[in-house]
């Protein structure tokens, strides 16, 4: 592929592998497109879906899977854990190669103008294809989720980018757009204390931690709300979490734009955080797929770092030298083939 669209639509449906097994043949069935992922969590009842094309062929896709929720999910019936507001709930448009984020936005509205016509439903811009900036927010686009649908949509500051302002009860409504690539990312912990992994993924996060007074109380502003100190990384969200071996924890992290905090940025940081502590890293994984570029950001580092070149270097073995100062393998096995957007669709 001379370039490269991810997009990671999640539909409603985390249970039923006829649903998910149907989506994926809708999407394999385009010509110029390669479906990589297909990840259902029965607890969030949803399935979150990862495939790449070209532009034309990534929103054909993404239109066709979308005629499979119509037909084969019903939000009368849905119940999880997850926010949710329709049948294929969001559905990003994500550039990796040969692209830019104004492309992705225009294939957002184009998949937006097409479904809400051929389904009569309401369609949401949001992120970098939202038309107004209050609705670039996901979580403020989905307020209400699907049980406040009706009252959003009879709202004429929430009439629909696409299609009519009525509640489709089976189908909901689709927020659609372009983001820049989400990697999660988490960093292992030698430590079963899930409150000491959180305290340090507080410090790390944008956000950062409530501010306390010496009493131990939480400093309000004048409404009443928190007031955080910021955390060390930009564009970053964390919390601490177990994991199922229960002799270790996580900090779970989405690097919203690994430009801005690249894996490597953040696995230091938490070494540093953690020693500081007593607590010690022991490798980090990432969750998904992820492009080249963060792990060639990752080698390079890691190189200049041991005094060495990446002259005469292979992609290839440079993702082998970010897999290993990352310990990429240290929970879960890192195989390269079918983790890096590139090498999986040259695959």
């Amino acid at each position: 592929m001379q370039t490269i669209v991810e997009c990671v639509p999640n539909f409603s449906d985390g249970r039923n592998p006829e649903v998910h097994a149907a989506i994926g043949r809708a999407i394999e069935s385009v010509p110029g497109v390669k479906l990589l992922d297909v990840d259902p969590d029965a607890s969030y009842n949803r399935v979150v879906v990862t495939f790449v094309g070209e532009k034309e062929a990534v929103v054909e896709a993404a239109f066709r899977a979308t005629e499979v929720a119509v037909k084969m999910i019903d939000m009368r019936e849905h119940h999880g854990e997850h926010p949710r507001f329709g049948a294929i709930d969001v559905c990003p448009f994500i550039p990796v190669r040969g692209v830019t984020m104004a492309d992705c936005a225009e294939l957002a509205r184009q998949y937006g103008k097409r479904t809400a016509a051929a389904f009569d439903v309401p369609v949401y811009l949001y992120e970098q294809a939202a038309a107004r900036p209050e609705r670039k927010n996901l979580a403020k686009v989905r307020e209400g989720e699907y049980e406040g649908l009706p009252e959003k949509l009879a709202n004429p500051d929430w009439a629909p980018d696409f299609g009519p302002a009525k509640f489709v009860p089976t189908f909901g409504t689709v927020a659609t757009g372009a983001r820049f690539f989400l990697v999660a990312y988490n960093v292992n912990i030698d430590t079963p204390d899930v409150a000491a992994t959180d305290d340090v993924a507080l410090g790390l996060r944008q956000l950062g931690k409530p501010r306390m007074t010496p009493e131990g109380e939480f400093v309000l502003n004048a409404t009443g709300k928190k007031i955080f100190v910021p955390g060390k990384l930009r564009m970053v969200k964390a919390m601490g979490v177990p994991i199922e071996d229960g002799k270790r924890t996580q900090i779970s992290m989405n690097l919203n734009n690994y430009l801005v905090t690249p894996p490597h940025v953040a696995y230091e940081e938490a070494v540093l955080d953690c020693a500081a502590r007593g607590l010690r890293v022991t490798g980090s994984e990432v969750v998904g797929l992820l492009p080249a570029a963060p792990l060639m950001m990752a080698a390079h580092w890691a190189l200049r770092k041991a005094g060495k070149s990446s002259i005469g270097l292979s992609d290839r073995e440079m993702v082998a030298v970010a897999h290993d100062y990352l310990k990429l393998s240290d929970y879960k096995p890192f195989d390269a083939q079918k983790k890096v957007i590139e090498f999986a669709v040259e695959e």
